[in-house]
């Protein structure tokens, strides 16, 4: 049975807001709870099949009412940091728990989970182990004829992304970049190449009960994304490589700061290579695009420069 109407769960999110574009775009009707309605409506509701409803899907009773009439759940949702000590096991497998206990009781038979690359029990981050617990909870639905499908990403790449837009900004008012972790190795997807992926799954039976990653074409030390941000920049940036004490030093100082930009549990996230084994197009049937042809849309300085101007001229 095709899929009409989808709840998407993290729709609000950087993944969420393009894979509720892509979804619409096809003509689904698409139900995204979130707690803050007036802070993300601006960016979803202009979307003509979408519909935002406030509501906190921590309560599994208003979780069953945001669900209830769909034909499909997918949850996007996720946290790099912790904001109070158990947010992890919250977020990444207690919420699992309850949407699998929700499809259940309202009959909904397919479920799509996005997790993170080397998720894993024996990670050496709570981050990883917690996205595994998730990944547990959201098997365990198959037993009640649930149609499942996990996707794996790296990370994520894109216009309003938390990760070279960071490198952005420290580059722009740095001239010296401290960086932990400099061999760390990523191979960084497009976000609209994630969503396509989703998408395009929902209602294939071949990928359910099945685990994918998604990586883009082309691996990456953290020093090597770093030197690439400041040169599409058009900045002279010197980066210092850190050891792995100084790296620890650096991030629990961070950890400490509003915003917390870096925590020692994200270093020891990337203790484990951040990348997939096999080729995308051999599971996805397309090429997921370079990051070289994307980035400097969004982050080269003339780009930015010109969007400001933009901006201006429509005041």
């Amino acid at each position: 049975m095709r899929s009409k109407t989808v709840c998407l769960i993290g729709g609000s999110g950087f993944v969420g807001r393009h894979v509720a574009s892509l979804l619409c775009s096809q003509g689904l009707s698409v139900r995204i709870p979130t707690r803050r309605r007036e802070l993300v409506k601006s960016d979803l509701i202009v979307l003509p099949t979408a519909e935002v409803i406030e509501a906190n899907i921590g309560d599994p009773q208003v979780l069953s009412e945001s669900i209830a009439g769909c034909d499909a759940v997918i949850n996007l949702t996720g946290i790099l940091h912790e904001t109070t000590k158990g947010d992890f096991q919250r977020v990444h497998s207690d919420l699992p728990r309850k949407i699998v206990d929700v499809c259940r009781a309202n009959e909904i038979r397919r479920l799509i989970h996005v997790s993170a690359l080397k998720a894993g029990h024996d990670a050496p981050s709570e981050y990883l182990r917690s996205k595994a617990a998730g990944e547990q909870q959201i098997r365990a639905a198959e037993a009640s004829m649930v149609q499942t499908t996990i996707f794996r990403p790296s990370v994520i790449f894109g216009r309003d992304d938390r990760f070279l837009n960071l490198f952005a900004k420290l580059a722009d008012v740095a001239p010296v970049i401290p960086l932990a972790c400099p061999d760390a190795r990523f191979q960084p997807i497009f976000v609209e190449d994630v969503a396509r992926a989703i998408v395009d799954n929902l209602d294939e039976t071949q990928s359910y009960s099945k685990t994918f990653e998604l990586c883009g074409p082309k691996q990456y030390r953290l020093r090597e994304l770093v030197a690439y941000v400041c040169a599409i920049r058009g900045l002279r940036r010197h980066i210092i490589p850190l050891s792995t004490r100084l790296s620890y030093l650096q991030a629990s100082i961070l950890e400490r700061l509003p915003g917390k930009l870096m925590t020692p549990d994200n270093l020891r996230s990337m203790q484990v290579d951040n990348v997939c084994e096999g080729a995308f197009a051999a599971k996805f049937g397309f090429e997921p695009r370079a990051l070289e042809t994307i980035v400097p849309g969004y982050l080269a300085k003339h780009s930015v420069d010109q969007r400001e101007d933009s901006f201006r001229l429509r005041a």
